[in-house]
């Protein structure tokens, strides 16, 4: 089955990019404008990983962390956090948070694709032959 790959982001164009690159790559991906929609999106069809802004309206990406923490605390999915350089001093809130990783911005569409196949090489327990 494809793996699924929810983006939260209340910024359209950095949404389309991401989606863009991941769907070449073979996954399917659904999008979120605010952390609320996330959760419901979630609450529908849990996603193999989820990759969030922080700044966003409504409810940010920090509230619906812990939400799903709180919510959900058998939850499997990995949740990537994308932080800029000034939000990067302020991650104590993520100390009791499991399967949580930082992506610095601005996001390369490489990178983010390297740590995906790294993370569903690592969950299919398989090594990857290919490197």
């Amino acid at each position: 089955s494809m793996n699924r790959v929810l983006i939260v982001d209340d910024q359209p164009h950095v949404i389309r990019v991401l989606k863009l690159n991941l769907e070449a790559e073979g996954y399917r991906v659904d999008s979120a404008a605010n952390g609320e929609e996330a959760l419901l999106k979630i609450a529908a069809n849990e996603p193999d990983v989820m990759i969030t802004d922080i700044q966003m309206p409504g409810m940010n990406g920090q509230q619906l962390c812990l939400s799903i923490q709180e919510n959900m605390p058998q939850r499997k999915f990995l949740i990537l956090v994308m932080t800029s350089t000034t939000e990067r001093d302020q991650r104590d809130w993520v100390k009791n948070m499991t399967h949580l990783e930082f992506l610095e911005k601005p996001l390369s569409p490489r990178k983010l694709l390297n740590r995906l196949k790294l993370y569903f090489s690592k969950a299919a327990g398989s090594e990857n032959p290919h490197g």
